[in-house]
């Protein structure tokens, strides 16, 4: 989220970070019904990695973020980031628990900070920015973003929104509202990725951008390809990668590290990828 992974930081965060760091113990909730105190523990995990609660690894994370990270029909929290996280916990003999909360809260360190959680995945794009306050593993996944468009518009690239005057949505704190920024434009900004695809839908915007592998997941839906069409690819160059505390425990992130090094080199990951992205690495275009 994107995201990176997907915000406008810079001064901002210092500020960002303080005021959620004041309000965290009032934010999200876990999957398993999980603690939420922002106390930081102490307890270790197999190979001597210090976990916020013992037998947990506790992630913090933004749904939804089809296909990264959502609730299945059953109401349980499913995705491509949960499936990463889950190799890591394996590896450390304990169970992921996932805290859903709001990705600014996130993004500016303050959740892992706090001791909220152990580590975030939510489709989290590594910035200079972002690493002044959140120590990342290696990137686990090359991401780009995506325009979405209503059909019709004629539009089939930023310039095009910018000169045909077209509404742009964008979802706030994230690389893609960055980019488009940079670009010249001044998008409307939406909570999260559910409430901008509705805005989409409502008319009030005409286009938005969003990552592409979730523009990809949306178009999957007859409801949303009726109507609607991706009206171009932007190669932003971003990777995801999984967040931890600053000066994060050196064990545990080496235990990241090392898993999704392994996974890339036995095919663990490629299963992975294809089972949410229904492509290969590579393959998603």
């Amino acid at each position: 989220m994107a995201l990176w992974p997907r915000s406008s930081r810079g001064q901002a965060i210092g500020a960002l970070a303080l005021t959620a760091v004041l309000a965290l113990s009032g934010c999200g909730g876990g999957s398993g019904g999980g603690s939420t105190s922002a106390t930081t523990g102490g307890d270790t995990a197999a190979g001597g990695a210090k976990l916020v609660h013992p037998g947990k690894l506790t992630t913090c994370t933004n749904i939804p973020y089809e296909p990264f990270q959502f609730k299945d029909k059953d109401g349980k929290i499913v995705g491509f980031d949960v499936d990463i996280v889950d190799l890591v916990a394996k590896k450390l003999g304990v169970q992921q628990e996932i805290v859903d909360i709001d990705f600014a809260v996130i993004k500016s360190g303050a959740a892992m900070a706090t001791g909220k959680c152990d580590v975030a995945a939510a489709g989290m794009t590594i910035t200079p920015e972002r690493k002044q306050n959140i120590t990342f593993s290696e990137p686990y996944f090359d991401a780009t973003q995506a325009l979405l468009a209503k059909k019709g518009t004629g539009a089939k690239s930023l310039e095009d929104v910018k000169a045909k005057g077209l509404k742009l949505g964008a979802q706030a704190s994230t690389t893609g509202l960055d980019y488009v920024k940079k670009q010249g434009l001044d998008p409307t900004e939406y909570a999260d990725s559910a409430k901008e695809l509705l805005a989409l839908q409502a008319g009030q915007a005409d286009v938005i951008v969003q990552d592409l592998p979730v523009v990809l997941t949306w178009l999957k839906k007859p409801e949303i390809a009726d109507k609607f069409e991706m009206i171009a690819s932007l190669d932003t160059g971003e990777q995801y990668g999984i967040g931890l505390k600053k000066n994060a425990d050196p064990v545990l992130l080496k235990t990241i590290n090392d898993t999704i090094t392994q996974a890339k080199s036995d095919g663990t990951y490629e299963k992975i990828f294809v089972k949410w992205f229904g492509k290969k690495p590579g393959e998603l275009g």
